[in-house]
């Protein structure tokens, strides 16, 4: 059985073409600048890649090059769309509506329509996503997966905020939480590889790259994480701030005499990493900088190591205890240097990382010594196979 998993962002077109058979995956895609005159598909074809010009409008007509794509001969990867059995989409906001990934129905297009408030930017593209893999396979079986639901077992003193009740009655404002199918697959196969169930062990998952979040997970479930109601909160990030005091925001948009969707995009989109370092939201262009000297890049990643760190032992109350902690992203796969920043702080709980062996990038390992009171890996995540894995399961 084939699943075919799309993310749609706000102009760009994510999918991957997974065989559940062996969880083989036969092609990744990224169709980018969607709705401009240089849209661009960029094909990964077991392994051969290639760049394919081609405008795209909208979802739609993405959607539907792909598709063709996917049929052309010379590819070798479908001779029909009744080859792919069913699609999978990734949608970011489900509020308090969805705790698990569904079959999509009308219904729940229009429930997932009711949280576009709470994700303005997401969720109206993973709707138009799904209406245009509709239009192009009609009649094929769809689900959705979303990054807020593995986060609905936190439990109410973990998400409530300490503002007047009414405000989560009338408008549901809690916390959420996000990156919930990366921290869910890192759980289960880290529990694969030590070799040991799920349900007896106190987890702690970093997911670092762009965006960035810490999660409690517990018997392999999460009970608290540092995303809030929206991606924005937690840990300090490339372009996003992190916790701040609130009372910042009302102080500078009086100073400067800006609106609340002018500080929205400084928190969103000139905080964080290229904020301070004022280097680069590239965090390899600021580790270089760092390397180089440069006192405000090393604030920076000195800072947010330190506050990750503080996170992490923040969740040792959430859990009491911890058995592993994982590195996961971009920056927690690859940044060897991030993590060793992150575990000198943590040396007091019987951290001892292997120097030699964090030196390795991308590679799913265990990185802590035998000594270590607290298992260290690094695994890759995969997002993608677990919306085709929930698919799978809801389809087959």
């Amino acid at each position: 059985m084939k699943i075919l998993v799309l993310n749609c962002g706000s102009s760009s077109l994510k999918f991957q073409l997974i065989d559940m058979t062996n969880e083989e995956r036969i092609v990744k895609g990224n169709y980018e600048r969607i709705g401009g005159m240089k849209s661009a598909l960029r094909l990964n074809v077991r392994g051969n890649k290639e760049v394919i010009t081609h405008v795209a409008r909208d979802y739609d007509e993405a959607i539907r090059f792909v598709l063709q794509v996917l049929m052309e001969e010379k590819y070798n990867i479908i001779s029909s769309l009744d080859d792919i059995a069913a699609v999978g989409h990734r949608i970011v906001h489900g509020g308090e509506k969805f705790s698990k990934s569904v079959i999509i129905t009308e219904e729940v297009i229009e429930q997932i329509e009711e949280c576009t408030d709470l994700a303005p930017l997401h969720n109206p593209a993973g709707i138009a996503g799904i209406r245009a893999a509709q239009a192009a396979m009609p009649g094929k079986p769809m689900a959705v997966v979303f990054d807020t639901a593995f986060h609905q077992t936190m439990p109410a003193k973990a998400f409530i905020y300490q503002i007047p009740y009414k405000y989560y009655g009338k408008y549901k404002i809690r916390k959420y939480g996000f990156h919930g199918t990366s921290h869910r697959y890192v759980a289960g196969r880290v529990a694969e590889l030590m070799g040991k169930d799920i349900k007896d062990l106190k987890i702690i998952n970093c997911h670092l790259g762009q965006g960035a979040s810490i999660c409690a997970i517990k018997n392999g479930e999460s009970v608290d994480t540092s995303m809030g109601l929206t991606p924005l909160s937690g840990i300090p990030m490339a372009t996003r701030c992190g916790d701040i005091d609130p009372s910042i925001i009302p102080y500078i948009m009086t100073l400067e005499d800006l609106k609340p969707d002018e500080m929205e995009v400084i928190l969103n989109k000139q905080s964080g990493a290229w904020g301070v370092s004022g280097v680069s939201e590239d965090y390899r262009d600021i580790e270089m900088a760092c390397q180089e000297g440069d006192e405000r890049s090393i604030l920076t990643l000195d800072s947010q190591s330190y506050k990750i760190a503080q996170y992490i032992s923040q969740y040792l109350v959430s859990l009491g205890g911890v058995d592993v902690i994982t590195f996961t992203g971009g920056v927690g796969e690859n940044g060897f240097e991030t993590r060793e920043r992150i575990c000198k702080y943590l040396e007091w709980l019987g951290v001892d990382l292997d120097l030699e062996k964090n030196k390795q990038k991308g590679k799913e390992m265990c990185i802590s010594t035998q000594n270590s009171k607290v298992a260290l890996y690094v695994v890759p995540t995969n997002e993608e196979l677990m919306i085709a894995r929930d698919t799978y399961e809801l389809v087959k």
